[in-house]
């Protein structure tokens, strides 16, 4: 089978070397330091302490590459408008895009949610670019569960996780669907087939949606998120708005704020992607995971207060002074400065 990723970051290069390692035929989309590491060693993944690699076909041109049976779509949201203009020559009628992202993706609504079914997401689509790049009937969602870095240009380090569970929009089990996952689990992955996989982004989603733009404003591990009463009351108010929301267009979700918290004290001191991204300066993921939120609110005639101020206060982040009380640490470690009553006046 003929795979490409299209994003050789943490997730897309670890997916692109197991597959690669089971025998796929594997090339990637990459650029500068990226693409020259991988055309000098190929895709290098540590997992253990034990580094090997997998022999990649590399370009920064996809026509280089040509049509493929599968293309895994592993970039960041902001990453996506170049993804649109570049990918064309990688999909055919039958190829399948995988999207292995974070957030609300603009394919999100087509087939589903009720009155607002096949409707536009304009947070993250504004235009339409997006649905015209990649037809709907090629996509297949993907959630995934795993963490992971990049050490160095073309060099993956696995910490964590093993799913991506995956589906169709329509929620059919297709025998497309069927064959895909058992490729996934021939090269390792424990990959489900879901029967809404909407619902298992939104699950994913309710926890990120919190604890990605506070860590991000304030530099906090999600120990000390999840440890402060005043901001974790806060992550439980703008839980239960996207539950609500959740319920409106067909994905309830079966669990209280303080059941999932429960889950995220365990992970322990985690810095999440959007902190990362905010320290090492690239663009953050705002609008696909906050923003988007905050628009299906509005579409099915829902308040947000929480939702808004969380997505305010990290937009203002990026163009406002932040008071000193709040000012983030780069530093790994605990962040002296974090103050949940600063926080707070911020937020109102």
């Amino acid at each position: 089978m003929k795979v490409c990723i299209y994003g050789a970051g943490a997730i897309g290069g670890w997916i692109g070397h197991k597959l690669a390692a089971s025998g796929c035929d594997v090339s990637v989309v990459a650029r500068g330091a990226t693409l020259t590491a991988l055309q000098q060693h190929g895709l290098r993944l540590n997992e253990g302490g034990n580094i090997t690699a997998g022999q990649v076909r590399a370009s920064a041109q996809p026509a280089d590459l040509g049509i493929q049976d599968l293309v895994v779509l592993a970039v960041k949201a902001p990453a996506l408008a170049d993804v649109a203009r570049h990918i064309a020559p990688l999909i055919g009628p039958e190829t399948i895009v995988l999207t292995a992202m974070n957030g609300v993706p603009w394919w999100f609504l087509q087939g589903f949610g009720g009155e607002l079914a096949n409707r536009r997401l304009t947070t993250v689509d504004p235009d339409g670019t997006l649905e015209k790049a990649i037809p709907a009937a090629n996509i297949i969602g993907c959630v995934v569960h795993a963490s992971g870095l990049v050490d160095e240009p073309g060099l993956i380090r696995h910490h964590k996780g093993n799913t991506l569970i995956i589906g169709e929009p329509s929620g059919r089990k297709t025998a497309r669907v069927e064959a895909l996952s058992a490729l996934l689990a021939k090269a390792g992955f424990d990959a489900p087939v879901s029967e809404q996989i909407q619902k298992d982004i939104w699950y994913k989603l309710w926890g990120n949606m919190t604890m990605n733009p506070i860590s991000a404003l304030t530099g906090a591990t999600s120990d000390l998120i999840m440890g402060d009463e005043l901001v974790c009351g806060f992550t439980s108010s703008v839980m239960l708005e996207a539950k609500e929301i959740g319920a409106r267009v067909g994905i309830p979700i079966d669990q209280t704020p303080a059941e999932r918290h429960v889950i995220t004290r365990k992970l322990g001191a985690v810095r999440t992607s959007m902190q990362q991204d905010v320290d090492a300066g690239r663009a953050i993921e705002l609008d696909a995971i906050v923003g988007v939120v905050v628009e299906i609110a509005r579409r099915v005639g829902m308040d947000t207060p929480n939702s808004a101020s969380s997505s305010r206060m990290a937009g203002d982040m990026l163009t406002k002074p932040w008071p000193n009380s709040l000012k983030r640490s780069n530093s790994s470690s605990v962040n002296p400065t974090f103050s949940s009553q600063g926080f707070r006046k911020r937020m109102l």
